[in-house]
């Protein structure tokens, strides 16, 4: 290869240390599209979500790697002490896992706030009824979860795994990281947030603006080719 293209600092340290020929160029998101918007009273209709009610959402297929499992468990755990709260699941569902996880929800007491969507056309309407946005991936780590950007574009408070990828989205955000695959330490995260009074949204999209915006990734990338046909001229 001419050049390699990484989406996270970890790449360099795990596969490209003593290449001289990277460069570090994170995903990005139209901002201009994923935005805070007023809750789709459609799906306030739909899912009978009072005033008041935490709504917790992920957006990922339902697989082990993205350690749905653990986000499950936790939301049990809290759903004890917390009765307002709803949780739903926003991705591929129709897998062995995705039966298993959904077996388990429907053996649990709270099974009615518990909502398997699957897949879905428009993602933004879910982010608008969110609160509380959770990537809970596991040990094998991500590039650049867009969902995550997105979330934190629309103005969702983000809670995530410390696995690649996902830190160094949260990275000012340390309090925000959980250990991958610890149902308490993740609880422990959620629990903060549904507690929080301070409204963080405008920080969360701010930060998207600033380092992830679509623009910032296509002016790296486009930088990055003309100098390399500068090279091969």
């Amino acid at each position: 290869s001419s050049h390699i293209l990484m989406q996270n600092r970890d790449m360099k340290n795990l596969f490209f240390d003593k290449s001289k020929k990277t460069s570090l160029v994170p995903r990005g998101v139209d901002t201009t599209k994923f935005f805070p918007k007023k809750k789709k009273i459609s799906l306030i209709k739909q899912y009978n979500i009072h005033e008041g009610e935490v709504v917790i959402l992920t957006v990922a297929n339902l697989s082990p790697v993205k350690g749905i499992n653990f986000l499950l468990d936790a939301f049990i755990k809290l759903s004890h002490k917390y009765n307002f709260i709803k949780l739903f699941l926003v991705g591929n569902k129709d897998n062995d896992f995705g039966k298993m996880v959904e077996s388990t929800a429907r053996e649990s007491v709270f099974k009615s706030n518990i909502h398997f969507v699957g897949k879905v056309d428009e993602v933004i309407d879910y982010y608008s009824i969110a609160d509380i946005f959770v990537l809970p991936t596991i040990k094998k780590g991500e590039g650049c979860p867009v969902s995550l950007l997105e979330a934190m574009s629309c103005g969702v408070s983000p809670i995530g795994s410390n696995v690649s990828g996902i830190k160094d989205i949260l990275d000012p955000f340390p309090q925000l990281l959980f250990s991958p695959g610890d149902v308490n330490s993740l609880a422990e995260k959620m629990e903060n947030l549904i507690l929080e009074k301070e409204d963080k949204k405008k920080i969360y999209r701010q930060h998207v603006l600033n380092k992830y915006d679509i623009t910032i990734e296509v002016s790296a990338h486009e930088k990055i080719y003309k100098e390399l046909l500068k090279i091969n001229k």
